[in-house]
């Protein structure tokens, strides 16, 4: 039924997308799918990374540690923004579609508040994919 399963990660906080991440594993293994794992990065330096090109190797150690670990088929794609404080939906909405990712996986929040003035990640590629999205709430 699917065939590439995108899974957006943070890798600054990838030790809470535990849940959400093991969602993704979870059906690619079922589904005998691909997973790719996109994430956004600025081109100056993080926490993570120092630069974009450093950021882009601990991303591919992440996929393949993922896929070896589980069986799957696994890639990874980074995406350089110059501000991915503003970019990442646009960002996240082109890798999935660029990549052809037919189901996008990821970590959402408790709504609060100010999600009823700026809709999160997730809200906003569910609204606008044309790939299935599956939220995982990350805090009952």
């Amino acid at each position: 039924m699917y065939r590439k399963v995108i899974f957006p990660v943070d890798l600054t906080h990838v030790d809470h997308l535990t849940k959400a991440l093991q969602t993704a594993l979870d059906l690619a293994i079922h589904y005998k799918a691909e997973i790719c794992f996109v994430g956004v990065t600025g081109t100056a330096p993080s926490p993570v990374a120092h630069t974009p090109q450093e950021y882009e190797r601990k991303l591919q150690a992440f996929a393949q540690e993922q896929g070896a670990a589980h069986g799957l088929k696994s890639s990874a794609t980074a995406c350089i923004s110059p501000d991915p404080t503003i970019d990442t939906d646009k960002t996240l909405l082109g890798a999935i579609e660029d990549l052809g990712g037919d189901l996008v996986v990821m970590q959402t929040h408790a709504p609060k508040a100010l999600d009823y003035i700026w809709a999160g990640h997730g809200d906003t590629i569910a609204a606008r994919s044309k790939a299935s999205v599956f939220l995982v709430r990350a805090h009952s």
